[in-house]
């Protein structure tokens, strides 16, 4: 199947999904596509078994199979929505509330990937650096969800910003991580191998690529501002979203480091010192229908997604054991620097630790990672857990988490943590 009539497929089916879930299910737009899709993907799949002759499954799996899930998400989606996030995010607020952030976004992260890795390990008796692996690829939160509930819940903004920044940050540290790990589980698949190599990878994916983005993000400014052209400036953000995305990976580094922080500087000095009026709401316009758009099409994806997942009683079991270790993972990645900072700060809301254990919402860049790895035994059971985890983060918690804030944030009669 060709690209133009895969993307209209896609963009048919996100439309049309879309309308059943405002009409009938009026859940949050991508949530209630992702519902949707995944109903009607179960419902094939269950025709499928009952009449075999039918012959269902195979040519939708085939098509699926044929979209490259991480290829689409990884080089290419993800750098455009992780730019579009990061637009809305203030320097200024971001720089109040940095060292949760940092810590949420390196200690956090390595403390979800130790602890869900070697759960999983014990749970399911897979090879330990493998089973770190899996907990790399769940660690990173969907900045695409998060920052969709978080309009819901009518949060104070430095809790906002906390969430928003560090759901940013965690995916791009994440993917490094993953990255490294990747290159000490599977050495033979052409990543770096041992820790020397594992340190060189790290620093090479994770400062280059802020580097990148700071480079590119100043370049653009400086055009920017020279112009006086509302149209010819957005051009100008999506070449920086899009060329820098695949410069980044050509030159092998975070391509998602090099969106946030790309974004971060238009989004803030660009908007204040670079941009009129009249092209600050074409930008916001523009990015915002980007958002919308692949954010339905990504939950679409995500949905349909289930044709190639493997059916296995030991697998789903592993899976739902697993949304378990998702949990305590998470929790463990957002108290451990709370409370490292709560002596010697007084702006930790009330509840911050279950709002943002609750609200580090799983998406499509954890499916992405899954899909990536290369073929082994073990591929199958993560791919299945992995997508167990994330349905029930992006249902169930994200359905729950404007609700969950609501009780137990500030101003809510809930103890504090």
């Amino acid at each position: 199947m060709d690209l133009l009539t895969l993307t209209s497929l896609l963009l048919v089916a996100a439309a049309g999904f879309g309308a059943v879930n405002y009409l009938f299910l009026k859940a949050p737009p991508a949530i209630g596509i992702l519902i949707v899709s995944l109903a009607a993907s179960l419902v094939l799949l269950g025709l499928d078994a009952l009449f075999p002759a039918w012959e269902i499954k195979a040519p939708i799996r085939a098509v699926v199979l044929d979209i490259e899930f991480s290829d689409a998400l990884l080089e290419g989606m993800l750098g455009l929505l992780l730019f579009a996030g990061a637009l809305h995010v203030k320097v200024d607020d971001l720089r109040r509330e940095w060292v949760l952030v940092l810590l949420m976004a390196s200690l956090g992260v390595g403390l979800s990937t130790v602890i869900a890795g070697v759960g999983f390990s014990w749970i399911t008796g897979m090879p330990l650096m493998i089973a770190l692996v899996f907990g790399a690829l769940i660690s990173p939160t969907d900045p695409v969800a998060v920052l969709g509930v978080l309009r819901a819940a009518n949060l104070p903004k430095s809790l906002e910003t906390k969430i928003a920044g560090e759901s940013l940050f965690n995916d791009g540290v994440a993917y490094v991580v993953f990255l490294v790990l990747v290159g000490l589980a599977f050495p033979a698949d052409g990543h770096a191998s041992g820790l020397s190599g594992a340190a060189v990878l790290f620093v090479q994916e994770a400062f280059g690529g802020a580097l990148l983005g700071a480079v590119l993000g100043w370049l653009a400014f400086r055009v920017m501002r020279r112009i006086d052209d509302p149209p010819l400036e957005v051009l100008i953000t999506l070449a920086l979203a899009f060329g820098g995305y695949q410069l980044s990976l050509w030159l092998h580094v975070s391509a998602p480091i090099m969106a946030v922080i790309a974004g971060l500087l238009i989004g803030d000095v660009g908007t204040r010192d670079g941009m009129s009026v009249e092209t600050k709401r074409h930008v916001d316009t523009f990015w915002t229908l980007i958002d919308e758009i692949l954010n339905a099409v990504l939950f679409l994806l995500i949905g349909i997604e289930v044709f190639a997942i493997a059916f296995d009683g030991a697998y789903l079991l592993a899976g739902v054991a697993a949304i378990g270790l998702h949990l305590v993972a998470r929790f463990a990645a957002v108290a451990v620097p709370v409370a490292l900072l709560r002596p010697f700060s007084d702006t930790l809301e009330e509840g911050v630790t279950r709002i943002m254990t609750w609200g580090g919402l799983k998406g499509g860049i954890s499916v992405a990672l899954v899909l990536s790895l290369p073929e082994t035994e073990w591929k199958p059971l993560m791919l299945t857990a992995c997508y167990v985890v994330v349905l029930f983060s992006i249902i169930v918690q994200g359905l729950t988490v404007a609700r969950v804030a609501r009780r137990v944030g500030p101003g809510a009669a809930a103890a504090a943590d």
